[in-house]
């Protein structure tokens, strides 16, 4: 019997943990990883180094690249999960675009908390309250009719392991 694949969406603002919860799902399933991160241009890395938050236009090329990224391990029928904040509903639009069946797993946390984690975060490129602020002010919570929601305060085997139940419950009653 075939395995099916999926494409996975992880997001949330910085400091909800995209990247590890990303890297386990992917595993526990099997899947590529990719961190969103790693396909910014160099001039948006320097932007949002240098503390400036990214607009729409910064994003649209950013964007383009992961969906498509999506629509080519669904051409190839392939699993992959995607770690990338995704924070206004339009985003995720353009991401659909790569595959109309995206699953979204969100990350969601009080403004606290993610600052807490991003204090303690080093080596990263994302600094600081300001940008945390302006993502927090962007994000387009989706709801549950469009990503499957997950507090971070639980565990990330807690999560993944909820997620993969989700979708294995979807998957069969789709079949």
């Amino acid at each position: 019997m075939k395995t099916l694949s999926h494409r996975i969406l992880v997001m949330g603002v910085s400091g909800s943990g995209k990247s590890h919860i990303g890297r386990q799902l992917a595993l526990t399933m099997g899947a590529t990883f990719i961190d969103g991160d790693d396909h910014h241009s160099p001039a948006n890395v320097a932007k949002m180094a240098s503390g400036t938050p990214l607009n729409d236009d910064d994003r649209r090329e950013w964007l383009d690249t992961l969906a498509a990224l999506f629509a080519e391990y669904r051409a190839r029928d392939a699993s992959l999960v995607i770690a990338c904040s995704g924070l206004k509903k339009r985003y995720r639009e353009q991401l659909r675009q790569g595959d109309p069946a995206l699953n979204i797993l969100y990350l969601e946390g009080t403004r606290e908390l993610l600052l807490q984690r991003l204090e303690t975060r080093a080596g990263h490129f994302f600094k600081g309250d300001t940008m945390l602020a302006s993502q927090l002010v962007d994000l387009e919570p989706p709801g549950e009719e469009e990503a499957f929601n997950a507090s971070i305060t639980l565990s990330p085997n807690q999560i993944v392991n909820q997620f993969a139940a989700t979708l294995r419950l979807t998957c069969r009653t789709l079949s």
